[in-house]
Parts: C-alpha cells; structure tokens; sequence
C-alpha cells in the first residue's frame, strides 16, 4: 500500500512543469513601440519548459505562447497563444530582435548525428541549411559552456559554435576557405586519445565561431581566433559587423569544465576578418559577456583562474567606445543576513534595462536565489526579488530574461512548484508582488512547512584561517509537525564541493517530506551564496569542515523537535545536541515557511 503511496505522490511531483527559459517579442505591425492610437503596447512571451514523463522515463521540451497587453508599462492582460507544442529534436532556438524569425538547430532521427539549420518565420520556413552537406565543422555545440545562436542586427546573419573540422593527414582542403584555423587533423589511428572538455561535453575537443549567411546559404568559420583557444558565448557586436566571445584555453586540461568556472578564459573581439583582439584581462577566468541595448556597454563576470572550482565572480564593464575595463561589482567576502552575497551564477541572456542604466540578474544569497540590480554608474547592488525585497511567498526566484523593461522570472519554494511571471520595471527600485502576473506553471502549494537556518559552527570547529563564517540549511517538516511526533530524517548533501541548495522545488526532497520523512539540505561551508570566505574555507579541510557542518546541521533538527518550535516562532539560542553533552552549534536565526 505505502510503495503505490509513495510511487503516485513521485509521479506527481515529477511531473510538474519546469520554465527552462524565456524570450520577448514584439508585436508584428509596430515591433515594440506603443500603438499609435491606443498608445497601448502589445508583446508575446515565449517559454521553454522542461517535463518528466514518469511512464517512459524521458523527460519532454516543449514551448508555450501569450500574448500581453501593456499600458504605460504595466501588464493589462494576459492571453494563452494555444496549447503547447514539443519541441523534440531542436538543440538550440533563438527569436530574431524584431520577432518575424525564429531561428532553430535541428537533428533528424532518420539520421542520426544530421543537423540542419532551419528558419522560420510568417509564412513558414524560409530557410534551411544542411549542416552535414555544407561540410564546414563538425556538430553545433548545444550546451551551456559554448553554445550559441545569435541573431546579427540586420536579422541575415546567425552565430553560432561548433567543432572543429576533422580532417585524415592524407586529405586536403575542400575549399579555399577550409585553412588550418577552421579544421583539426585527424592521425590515422582511430585508437589515438584525444581530449575533451569532460562530462556533459564528452566528444567536444576544439570549437570554432561559425556564421550562417541566411541570403547566401552558406557558412564561415570565423577566422583569426588563436588555435590554442577555443572560443564560445559569441554575440554580436552591435552594427560594427564584428563578434564578441570568450576564449578558453585548451592547456593545461580541458577536463571537467561543466563544474569548474575557474578556468583560464577572457574575452576577445573579432572583426570576422583575421583580425582578433583581447578586451578583458588574460589571467582569469571570463563567461557571460552581455552587450547593452545602446551597444556602448559590455559586462561580464570574472573570477580567479583555478583556485576553487566554483567561486564568487566579480562583475566588470567594458566601455566600447574608449576601449576600457572597470569594475562594477567587487567580489563578496562576508555576507551579512539576507543582504547581497556576490555573484555566482551566469548571467541571463538579456539583463539590461531598456536605458542601459541597470543590469539585472539572479543568484544564490544564503539558503535561497534572488535576483538584484546593478546601477551601470554606481555599481550600486540593489535586492529586487527574494533577499528581503518583497517576495515572501516564494523561497528562491530566477531572472530567465528582461526585454523592454519586461522581466520574465521563474518562482518556486520547497513546497511550491515552479511558476512562471512576468512584471515590469521601471528602474532599480524594489518591485512588489502585485505588480506580478502569473503565466504558467503550477498555484498550488503542497501543505508542508520548511524552514531556513544560518547556523554559527562551534568554536573548536572553526576554521582558524577564515573564523566567523557561518553555514546554513533547509529543513523541510512534514504536514502536522508537533513536538510529539517523530518523524525520520533524510539529509541530503550536494556535491561540488563549491555548489548550492536553494529553497526551492525538489522533485525528491518534496516527495519524501510529502510521504513523512523530514529532510534537510545543508548548504555547509563552501557552498557558494556565503562569500567568497565562505569557499575558500573549505580548501585543505574536505572531508573534515563539510562533515562537521553536516553533523551540526543535524543538530539543528534534533533541537528543531526537542522544543518543539511552533510555525511562527523565530529563535536565537545555542542548540544542545543529543549526540553531545556540550553546546555544539548556534543557530543565529530559523525562519518557519507554511
């Protein structure tokens, strides 16, 4: 009776909905600017999603449309365009600027390893290149390390990455344009071992910038990048004609690069010519390049080249015009509670403002992902949503992307399943919550408590190097917690070690806690959204620091149901655990969500 229990309460959670991503279109008669009678302003929002399918044991791509009507920057209403549609095959899409184009990189299932580059737009497809026929490169790189699919202003051109050309020693050159930069020579014995970037990029060994010309049908391998990068997060460089994109050495290794933000990169621009130039400092490590909407503007996040494998990037800015890079954001090294904790995670496609004055963005802040501001003059960082800033019913939120001032975001807890919503900003102020209009996903939530903890270790457990760093924890409690009911606890440790636990939707933690198990997931010292202190820490005591903190977790949760905290009732007290016969651990606040 409890396994068919148990496998329904899976199938259902698994089965919600996940946004994956979002783009803003324009109307198609006036593009985004206001109706010339109604003064009105009509937008459509387009989302991927992501959905297990418990029975096949896949899991399904699909996207959905609405439509928005806006008046003086303010949603009126919200219409659905239709069900949704599966998106099976596509690797990668990306929406032309003024909305008439979408551009998709398919593979076939008739043949396998096939890919086109098709174009769609008001009357269907207008275009399709044959990838594999045109012979320039090996596959399009679709993952999120590389890949890209970038519209040129003038909508005729697309960017995008893919290997290197594989040629026998024996063979020559298919073309003119086929020279040593676009193509990797290929030894004779298929046994000879070649590396790659690691796990999720298994086969990807050396990349190059390609451009589709959609009026010719053919395309380019950019040249002039240096063969001992590889480039990729290209985009356009507004009308100059040229590309931006980052530069990954492939020395010493490539190994692992999925998890590891701290390798050696920069950033460099490419007039499509020969001509490449390095724009940001060679010795760190770079990712998210993102051009402002006046194309005078470029900002990007940089951190420590090796060092820990996840770190706390610093945000800098590149002036296109002079030529220069400053910082805008500094790297965090103690966090204070419930304020900004630096940034970790890449930033959304489209982040600016439409005046170019404010770059917005999501990342971890302690136990939960909230999304800040960043005044383009100051550098001044301001909470927007989550981190005390108005978005109390939800534990974690993420920037998907931020069009015209429309912000796509996706909201969940540990016992709120992904939503999805939309609102305008008008500038770097706090939003509040009934500027919100929900397009999709879940409303309900499941009728179980969690609780966020930030938890002081003990004095013989600091780090005498890095002293005072907290660490903190999620606690999910089953529906009618009491102190006389005992419930076991599941604890779940992420790996990493530098990676992160948010308060938001678990398929596995909410299950669990739905069928009566209390869980709890411990973001220990090194997690990131505490600091770069907080990572740093955790160097040299892996296996010791990590353990301690996960012990000290625990006692939390033997504390949580020793006094029997009521859903209300936040504390401040030194924890006893029933493991010792001394004070462990302080809990410097627990805060208990319904």
């Amino acid at each position: 009776m409890m396994d068919g229990v148990n496998r329904d309460v899976f199938r259902q959670f698994n089965g919600f909905p996940v946004p994956v991503s979002a783009s803003v279109t324009a109307q198609r008669d006036f593009g985004f600017d206001l109706h010339p009678i109604t003064r009105t302003q009509n937008l459509s929002i387009i989302s991927d999603w992501s959905q297990c399918e418990v029975d096949r044991g896949v899991r399904l791509h699909y996207f959905q449309q609405w439509a928005l009507l806006c008046n003086r920057r303010a949603v009126e209403s919200v219409v659905s365009r239709g069900p949704c549609i599966n998106t099976h095959g596509e690797l990668l899409v990306s929406h032309s600027p003024s909305g008439a184009r979408r551009a998709v990189v398919r593979e076939t299932s008739t043949h396998v390893g096939h890919q086109y580059l098709e174009v769609w737009g008001y009357s269907g497809l207008e275009a399709c290149l044959d990838l594999a026929a045109l012979n320039k490169h090996g596959k399009v790189y679709e993952d999120a390390q590389f890949a890209c699919l970038a519209w040129s202003p003038c909508e005729e051109r697309l960017l995008y990455v893919a290997e290197k050309k594989r040629l026998r020693s024996s063979a020559q050159p298919s073309s003119a344009s086929d020279d040593a930069d676009s193509m990797v020579f290929e030894e004779e014995d298929k046994n000879m071992y070649m590396e790659d970037w690691g796990e999720g990029l298994v086969g990807k060994t050396a990349s190059v910038l390609c451009v589709a010309d959609l009026s010719k049908g053919d395309v380019t391998v950019c040249p002039g990048v240096p063969p001992h990068l590889s480039p990729g997060q290209g985009l356009w460089a507004g009308d100059s004609g040229g590309v931006v994109f980052v530069g990954w050495w492939n020395e010493p290794f490539r190994l692992g690069m999925k998890f590891c933000s701290n390798r050696r990169s920069a950033l460099f621009y490419t007039d499509l010519k020969g001509s490449c130039e390095l724009l940001s400092s060679d010795l760190g490590s770079v990712s998210s390049p993102r051009l402002s909407p006046d194309c005078l503007w470029l900002v990007y996040l940089q951190g420590r080249a090796f060092g820990p494998h996840h770190q706390c990037f610093c945000m800098m800015l590149y002036d296109m015009q002079n030529q220069t890079s400053s910082l805008l954001v500094d790297v965090v090294r103690r966090t204070k509670e419930g304020q900004f904790a630096g940034v970790y995670d890449s930033l959304p496609p489209h982040c600016w403002s439409s005046d170019s004055e404010w770059i917005f963005f999501s990342s971890a802040c302690e136990n939960r992902k909230s999304v800040f501001s960043v005044e383009r003059r100051t550098g001044r960082v301001t909470p927007m949503l989550g981190a005390n800033a108005g978005s109390a019913e939800f534990g974690s939120v993420k920037l998907l992307t931020i069009v015209k001032d429309l912000m796509v975001i996706c909201c969940s807890s540990p016992n709120h399943p992904p939503c999805l919503k939309v609102g305008f900003v008008s500038n770097g102020a706090h939003l509040q919550s009934e500027q919100w209009f929900h397009l999709g996903g879940a409303e309900v939530s499941e009728n179980f408590g969690w609780q966020s903890m930030i938890i002081a270790p003990p004095p013989e457990e600091e780090n005498h190097q890095l002293s005072g760093v907290n660490f903190g924890a999620v606690l999910l409690k089953p529906a009618g917690s009491s102190k006389s009911v005992m419930f076991p606890l599941v604890v779940f440790i992420h790996g990493g070690p530098h990676s992160h636990f948010a308060a938001e939707w678990n398929v596995n933690a909410a299950s669990l806690t739905k069928t009566g198990f209390a869980v709890l997931m411990v973001n220990y010292r090194g997690s990131t959204g505490f600091g770069q202190d907080s990572i740093d820490s955790l160097l040299g005591n892996i296996g010791n620091q990590d353990v301690k903190d996960v012990q000290g977790g625990c006692d939390g949760w033997v504390s949580w149901w020793i006094l029997g905290l009521s859903p209300d009732w936040s504390v401040s007290r030194v924890l006893q655990s029933m493991c010792s016969t001394e004070p462990r651990h302080q809990c410097s606040h627990t805060t208990w969500n319904q």
